[in-house]
């Protein structure tokens, strides 16, 4: 690779059962603006998985590929883990269906130069669009009764938040080491808001920024809702057990914060509504749901139960 502003920083890219092409693409277009990529693919299988491998191991990257689904969190750790033992000082998080923006790293890192002159910065992330939404996606402040959203209006170059999605994440080494790893135990879902929760916890700060853009698609469809109350990010019945069952253990641990706490229970009863009501499969939803619920209060972790998944 050329050299570059981002020769410093690691992509680690997590895959599952991804469709080749667009990973590719998405693989090529970060390639250009770090130092190496690192895929973590959970236990997916495929041809274009020995192409790809040489291609990134050419690069001094490498693909990492797990017999099985060991879920988001272990797998950034595993990528987090690959990118500490060779040397980089910076991680680049990135999930299989984002595509970044040309540029984003170069100016994520000034970002984070600039920040962290005058406090301690965990990470900084990049402001994404959704194409199936008519403008970006806000960054949040948590609040109560209602989290505030704030959007990139020209005031500022970059934008101060209570978490950032884990995609797109451009996190210091560093850091990494003081706040500690992404919670395996989450398996997906709320990984990224209680590394964020954790990190602010501990005196660290968050930014968006502003400069930095990126496509990346969140839930699997929109459904539209009756009576034209708008559209809702719909998720599968074993994701809905995820949700669940994480915000639950979000509850307990003392770094959450109790306005995050206090404005989210209600979002309990508006998804049972939604999912368990609304939109189908209905009782399958409430099912999972429900038993997220439970075997939150019960303390598991992990994977789903096998006959929860889909």
């Amino acid at each position: 690779m050329t050299e570059h502003a981002g020769q410093d920083v690691c992509a680690v890219v997590v895959s599952y059962h991804p469709d080749p092409i667009a990973l590719w693409k998405m693989i090529t277009a970060v390639a250009a603006q770090v130092g190496a990529v690192v895929l973590v693919d959970n236990g997916s299988r495929g041809e274009w998985q020995s192409t790809l491998a040489a291609t990134l191991h050419g690069a001094g990257g490498a693909l990492l590929a797990q017999t099985d689904n060991v879920g988001l969190a272990s797998a950034q750790n595993i990528g987090i883990g690959w990118a500490r033992e060779h040397g980089y000082q910076q991680v680049l998080l990135l999930d299989q269906d984002s595509e970044p923006g040309e540029g984003m790293v170069a100016a994520l890192q000034l970002a984070l130069a600039t920040l962290s002159v005058s406090g301690r910065v965990a990470a900084v992330g990049p402001r994404f669009h959704d194409v199936r939404e008519d403008r970006d996606a806000p960054f949040v402040r948590v609040g109560f009764p209602l989290n505030r959203k704030l959007w990139c209006d020209g005031s500022a170059p970059t934008v101060a938040c209570d978490f950032l999605i884990s995609s797109g994440m451009l996190i210091p080494m560093i850091v990494l080491d003081q706040i500690g790893p992404m919670d395996a135990g989450l398996f997906i879902d709320n990984v990224d808001l209680e590394w964020g929760f954790r990190a602010r916890a501990q005196g660290y700060s968050l930014h968006g920024v502003c400069a930095a853009t990126m496509h990346h698609r969140l839930g699997d469809a929109r459904r539209a809702l009756p009576c034209g109350l708008g559209q809702v990010v719909v998720h599968g019945p074993s994701r809905l057990y995820y949700m669940m069952r994480n915000r639950v253990r979000l509850y307990q641990l003392p770094h959450t914060p109790g306005r995050w706490i206090a404005q989210d229970l209600p979002r309990v009863l508006v998804k049972l509504l939604l999912f368990g009501v609304l939109i189908g499969p209905r009782w399958r939803n409430l099912r999972c749901m429900l038993r997220g619920l439970f075997d939150g209060v019960r303390g598991r972790q992990g994977e789903a139960p096998v006959d929860l998944l889909d």
